[in-house]
């Protein structure tokens, strides 16, 4: 039997007035996933995670987390999850101790002072857990929100913009902090703008624009549907004469740029065709050192869905 859905929206609208900023969304995020949730500003982005916290309702449409509608969550649920907003709403008189053991207690955490102690030295907030929040740097406050949010040790992580300002380091210590909640089985949906880093973490990854989704697959699926052609890097101990013009003769070549001993050649995306080439190649004598693809990147494929034709991916996702 499989198991229910972490995250279930079925069309899901909202209005303000006559602004409509959801439109019939739908989406699912899967027990165990990383699920990075993208689009420009204004999307909807925003709007879609206050309803999955309870904090806005919707026009139309429900959402279900782990079985339950949203509307029937008890407290005692809202325990299983752990958010973190792009903005920090902290007590910035209380330490970060402080802090943290005010949410222990109200989330009832077993050996919530070793806890506490452990995401403070894994996030390299040790030194100051006797500071005051308020005289933290915004890169501080933001993790010492995650230790808040990761503290109760919750099944469903909502995380909204959470690397936002942090410097590398920091980067660092929080996407080693959701690899590992991962890793214990742990499900965290995420918005973000930083894509390289979302390529980084996600398994799946949904596409908003103008509140409908035009797109929800994984990395590569995604890229597979946006690229026409496929970029490979061939190099060979010595190019051959006339090997250029019998490539560009192939049906499936688009175009072939040589650069000394590298060449750049452009093949239909419909399959993997460096087997192919590699064989003509041995066929007329020519030594292969080395055969890649250049990947798109999830930024490459971000912009050209939202800024070159936006229809293209809906069209092609029916």
């Amino acid at each position: 039997m499989k198991q229910t859905e972490i995250i279930k929206i079925d069309h899901l609208s909202k209005r303000y007035g006559t602004f409509k900023a959801l439109d019939n969304l739908c989406l699912r995020v899967e027990p165990g996933e990383i699920y990075g949730f993208l689009g420009p500003n204004g999307a909807g982005k925003t709007t879609t995670i206050k309803i999955l916290l309870n904090l806005v309702k919707p026009t139309t449409g429900n959402v279900f987390l782990c079985g339950r509608e949203l509307s029937q969550t008890t407290l005692d649920f809202k325990r299983k999850i752990g958010v973190v907003s792009e903005k920090q709403y902290i007590y910035k008189e209380m330490t970060a101790g402080e802090y943290l053991n005010f949410f222990g207690e109200l989330y009832c955490v077993p050996n919530k002072a070793k806890r506490i102690d452990a995401l403070l030295e894994q996030l390299d907030l040790s030194e100051v857990k006797h500071k005051r929040l308020g005289l933290f740097s915004h890169g501080m406050q933001q993790k010492v929100s995650f230790a808040r949010a990761f503290l109760h040790d919750p099944d469903l992580f909502i995380l909204d913009e959470p690397i936002l300002g942090l410097d590398p380091k920091g980067v660092q210590q929080i996407r080693d902090l959701i690899l590992t909640a991962n890793q214990k089985g742990k499900t965290i949906f995420v918005s973000s703008h930083l894509l390289s880093e979302v390529e980084k973490l996600c398994h799946k990854v949904g596409i908003i624009n103008q509140g409908a989704l035009l797109a929800e697959a994984t990395m590569d699926e995604l890229k597979k549907r946006l690229v026409d052609a496929t970029e490979l890097i061939v190099e060979l101990l010595k190019v051959e004469p006339g090997i250029v013009e019998s490539l560009a003769r192939l049906d499936f070549v688009q175009k072939v740029h040589q650069d000394g001993n590298m060449l750049n050649i452009q093949v239909m995306s419909d399959r993997d065709y460096r087997a192919d080439i590699s064989r003509m190649m041995t066929e007329k004598g020519v030594v292969v050192l080395g055969i890649g693809a250049k990947e798109m990147s999830l930024e490459e494929a971000f912009i050209k869905i939202t800024s070159q034709n936006i229809s293209l991916l809906a069209h092609k996702t029916k």
